[in-house]
């Protein structure tokens, strides 16, 4: 499966104005983003890629900025090479959890480690949304606990679970190079316990879980809440991210209409991961 990349110059270029951009190129099947600070690059696989619906998010959306594209192919080989060679770095979180690929051979001492080969999947801790959903597992007693993982990209969250006692988890993603690998970088991290899914909301198992995360953009958390809600046990936590600060009015709201309760938010670069429980 090949990747196709949009280059994304705004003008102005501003926080609110790349998170209106970020909505709208999901809508049309962008599913996951890079944010540097000179454009906002968007990921789509080539075989969903349309220049005609691109020129359409400017043309039909009433943006009250202006945005110019600039889009290439880029084959798996190059994706890995770019994450090896640049982006990807052993990371120590929280000074417990060190995250690392199998090919680093520098890295510091810690008390849990999770090797993570990206591929083409999202999740190695870099992101601060990743960051902040690791934080809140910490602080969890996942000891016998049942965890959903929506959008588990690279699995990361879920090996996480694993290694903290949890023992059932089910990882669920709409792209297929993020559901295999989950399944390999489980394999790199010797987790027997992770069963995995391809598809949305609508694939939750008809289970009930003690734990779900969410770390996927704002407007599909606001879609599939309920989804989560009717899987999620009496007491049990919603810990969403992948939104910003400015968005947690509206992710609170959403919630509160379907009969969860707002316990707590951390925030990191403006970047938010909230936490709700079910009563």
């Amino acid at each position: 499966m090949n990747y196709t990349k949009t280059n994304c110059t705004l003008s102005p270029d501003n926080e609110l104005n790349r998170e209106i951009l970020i909505a709208e190129l999901g809508y049309i099947g962008y599913d996951s983003f890079n944010e540097t600070d000179e454009l906002l690059e968007a990921y789509i696989n080539s075989s969903d890629f349309s220049e005609e619906l691109l020129s359409g998010v400017t043309k039909e959306s009433s943006l009250s900025f202006e945005v110019k594209f600039m889009s290439e192919e880029m084959v798996d080989q190059n994706w890995n090479e770019e994450w090896e060679q640049n982006s990807f770095q052993p990371l120590l979180i929280a000074d417990q959890v060190l995250i690392r690929a199998p090919y680093h051979t520098d890295y510091p001492a810690s008390e849990i480690e999770l090797i993570i080969d990206p591929g083409m999947a999202f999740g190695t801790g870099n992101h601060e949304t990743t960051t902040l959903m690791i934080e809140e597992i910490l602080a969890l007693e996942l000891n016998q606990k049942s965890v959903l993982d929506m959008g588990c990209g690279t699995g990361i969250l879920s090996i996480l679970s694993s290694q903290r006692g949890a023992t059932k988890i089910i990882g669920i993603d709409i792209d297929s190079w993020a559901v295999n690998s989950t399944l390999e970088n489980a394999q790199l991290n010797n987790t027997t316990n992770i069963e995995t899914i391809l598809g949305g909301a609508e694939s939750i198992p008809a289970h009930s879980y003690d734990i779900i995360y969410a770390n996927i953009q704002r407007n599909i958390l606001i879609q599939d809440m309920p989804a989560y809600k009717s899987v999620l046990k009496p007491g049990g936590e919603l810990i969403m991210s992948g939104f910003y600060r400015d968005d947690l009015k509206a992710i609170q709201e959403r919630a509160t209409q379907i009969g969860l309760v707002f316990s707590r938010f951390k925030e990191l670069e403006s970047w938010v991961a909230a936490v709700f429980t079910l009563r």
